[in-house]
């Protein structure tokens, strides 16, 4: 028995986080952000066996039992109710859910193909509305909430890469979906990042000016600004915000 907690007061269980694409870049950045605000984490990543690994065992010596790594392809139908009932299954609840993870590459128009535009659909939105769907009787019994990763470009297609905008942009309507079907025990809302972290399939410097150039800002945001918007969407702070997308994009025109 813990000597400071009187015996007559009922343990209160820490809130519960799925965050998919938690290994590296904005999603560990989410999940770091998450679990100083005193979430459990149950960590998904692909193929990121070192880096999970490695944010796990850094959680850890924060806050020990406080994380679950799961591995998982999310364009696999039948991981996805998996990854939600593992999670339940660690730590007895779910209060939140974060699609993180995404699928992005270039499809120049001519050369796309049945199956890169399934890759892309499957990871950028079917994985997130079944996460969902499996997700929701948990999110309802702990008046949870989901916050997705969409992009920018689902409003403003990003030249030679028609699925990709094509596919964030559903997400987005299947945001808007899942607040209306959701409500009112859970709220639904997205995140539509700018220039935050340059493709790491390079991109030219060009390129990368006229973004600059057409952002207000006038410079990149960090992946701790979207980590900072993914927790005020979870948070009460936000309790009366469903159904809308977020623009983290330091103004950006285009």
């Amino acid at each position: 028995m813990n000597p400071d907690r009187p015996a007559d007061r009922p343990r209160v269980a820490r809130r519960v986080a799925l965050v998919t694409g938690a290994a590296r870049r904005i999603g560990a950045a989410i999940a770091r952000r998450l679990h100083a605000d005193g979430y459990d984490l149950a960590l998904h990543h692909l193929d990121s066996t070192a880096e999970i690994a490695a944010l796990a065992a850094e959680l850890e010596s924060t806050r020990a039992g406080s994380t679950q790594v799961l591995r998982a392809d999310l364009s696999q139908f039948d991981r996805l109710p998996e990854l939600v009932a593992r999670t339940v299954g660690r730590f007895g609840r779910l209060d939140a859910l974060v699609n993180n993870a995404s699928c992005f590459h270039p499809t120049p128009l001519g050369t796309v193909t049945p199956r890169q535009w399934e890759d892309l659909f499957a990871v950028n939105a079917r994985a997130p509305f079944f996460l969902a769907q499996a997700a929701a009787p948990h999110l309802r019994a702990a008046h949870g909430a989901i916050v997705n990763l969409a992009d920018v470009y689902a409003g403003r297609p990003l030249p030679g890469h028609a699925p990709y905008s094509a596919a964030k942009a559903a997400l987005v309507s299947l945001t808007r979906s899942l607040a209306l079907e959701l409500a009112p025990a859970v709220r639904a809302n997205a995140v539509a990042p700018g220039a935050i972290l340059w493709p790491e399939h390079g991109q030219p410097g060009a390129a990368r000016q006229a973004i600059l150039d057409a952002t207000a800002l006038g410079r990149t945001g960090t992946p701790e600004d979207i980590a900072a918007a993914v927790q005020w969407l979870l948070s009460e702070d936000a309790g009366y915000v469903t159904g809308q997308v977020l623009h983290v994009d330091g103004g950006r025109e285009r």
